[in-house]
C-alpha cells in the first residue's frame, strides 16, 4: 500500500476536514502502518494527566465513591472515538510508556526497535489503539497498565527510559519534566540579573510542584515557599526540606493565597501554579509582586480569566504558559529525583497509595 505524503508534525494522520494540527483534531488515523518518518510503540502503561483524571473521577463518584468501572469505560470510548486520549472537558491527556516496535528509516528522533521509552508529547496528540480493554486497569489512579499501539511523528519527543528507576517512578516523573525546567530557567533569569527571588509554589506538595521547588533552590532562589491546600499535604511537604515556608491555603480563594504567601515573605517574584483545579488564576496573581512573573503549569487554568483577571487588578506580572517541553527537560528533572531524597520520598509515596 502507497502511503500519501507524510508531515513530521502528524498532519497526514487528522482526519478532519480542512485539516489541523493533531492536538486540535477531533480525531486521527491510528492504522498501524507507518509513514517513513513515524516510530510505532508498543504500549504498556499510560499516565493521565492529574487535571484529566481529576475531571473523570469527579464525574463518576457517588456518595463519595469512585466508581472506577465506568471511569475506565470513559476512558476507553474516548480513545475508540478520537483516535487519542484527549479528555474532551479538560483537553488534556498525559504520556505513556512503551517498547519500540517499528521504526521508519526515516525517523529522526534516534530510537531503534527494542528501546523501552517514554513519550514526552501529550496523548493528545499521539495516535493510540488499546487493545486490551483497560483489563488491567481498576479506574482509581491515573496510572493505567495497557496493552495497545502508539504513533510518534518526525516532530515527536521520546526518552529512553533510565535503568535505575522503576518504570512508573520514571513516568511519573517525565509526565510533569516541563515544570522544573521551566521554573529553573526563570528563576536562573531573577539570579543572572542580581536580583535572586522568592519562589511560591502552588500545590508544592504534589509532582510537578515538589520538582519545581527542589528546581527553584537549585537554580538560586532565595526563598521558596510551596502552598498546600490542607495540612496533610503539609505534613508531607515540610520534612523534605524543599520550602523555606509551608503554607496552608486554598488556592481558590485569592484573597485567602495572597495572605498566606504574603506572611511567609511574600509577596513572590516567581508564582508557579501547579494545582490541577480550575480558579487559581486570580490568587496568584494578587500573590506575585508588581514585575513579578506567574508561570501556570495546570491544565485547568483559564487563560481569559488569568489575563483579564491581571488587568482587573491592575497587576503588572509577567504570565508564562509552561508548555511542557524545555530542551533537556527529562534528564534535568530525573537529576533532581536522583539528588533529592525529599522529592523521590514524595513521589514514591504517591505512586504507593
Amino acid at each position: 500500500m502507497t502511503l500519501p505524503e507524510s508531515d513530521p508534525t502528524g498532519l497526514h494522520r487528522v482526519l478532519d476536514r480542512p485539516a489541523v494540527l493533531p492536538q486540535a483534531a477531533r480525531r486521527l488515523d491510528t492504522r498501524p502502518e507507518l509513514w517513513d518518518d513515524e516510530v510505532r510503540i508498543r504500549v504498556e502503561r499510560l499516565n493521565l494527566d492529574a487535571a484529566s483524571y481529576r475531571q473523570l473521577e469527579r464525574t463518576h463518584t457517588t456518595d463519595g465513591r469512585v466508581d472506577g468501572d465506568a471511569v475506565r469505560a470513559e476512558v476507553l470510548a474516548i480513545v475508540a472515538e478520537r483516535g487519542k486520549m484527549q479528555n474532551p472537558e479538560t483537553g488534556s491527556g498525559g504520556m505513556l510508556v512503551g517498547t519500540v516496535e517499528e521504526v521508519g528509516a526515516g525517523s529522526p528522533l534516534g530510537l531503534a526497535v527494542g528501546d523501552r521509552v517514554a513519550t514526552l508529547v501529550s496523548l493528545t496528540l499521539t495516535p493510540l489503539v488499546v487493545e486490551d480493554g483497560l483489563a488491567g486497569w481498576d479506574g482509581l489512579g491515573e496510572q493505567v497498565p495497557c496493552d495497545g499501539y502508539a504513533v510518534l511523528f518526525g516532530r515527536s519527543i521520546a526518552a529512553v527510559l533510565p535503568d535505575d528507576l522503576d518504570p512508573a517512578l520514571s513516568l511519573a516523573v517525565m509526565d510533569v519534566c516541563g515544570a522544573p525546567a521551566l521554573t529553573a530557567r526563570v528563576v536562573g533569569e531573577y539570579v543572572g540579573d542580581g536580583r535572586p527571588p522568592t519562589v511560591a509554589v502552588v500545590g508544592g506538595g504534589g509532582k510537578s510542584g515538589s520538582l519545581s521547588l527542589a528546581a527553584a533552590r537549585a537554580a538560586g532562589a532565595a526563598r521558596t515557599i510551596g502552598v498546600v491546600p490542607h495540612q496533610a499535604e503539609a505534613d508531607l511537604l515540610v520534612p523534605t526540606g524543599l520550602a523555606d515556608e509551608v503554607v496552608v491555603a486554598d488556592a481558590r480563594d485569592p484573597i485567602a493565597l495572597r495572605d498566606a504567601v504574603a506572611r511567609a515573605g511574600g509577596p513572590a517574584d516567581v508564582t508557579v501554579v501547579c494545582v490541577d483545579v480550575p480558579g487559581c488564576e486570580g490568587g496568584a496573581v494578587l500573590a506575585t509582586a508588581d514585575r513579578g512573573t506567574v508561570i501556570f503549569f495546570s491544565m485547568a487554568t483559564s487563560f481569559p480569566a488569568a489575563a483579564l483577571g491581571a488587568e482587573g487588578l491592575a497587576a503588572d506580572v509577567r504570565m508564562l504558559v509552561g508548555n511542557g517541553y524545555v530542551p533537556g527537560h527529562a534528564a534535568y528533572a530525573l537529576e533532581l529525583l536522583r539528588g533529592h531524597d525529599g522529592v523521590r520520598r514524595l513521589f514514591e509515596g504517591r505512586l504507593h497509595g
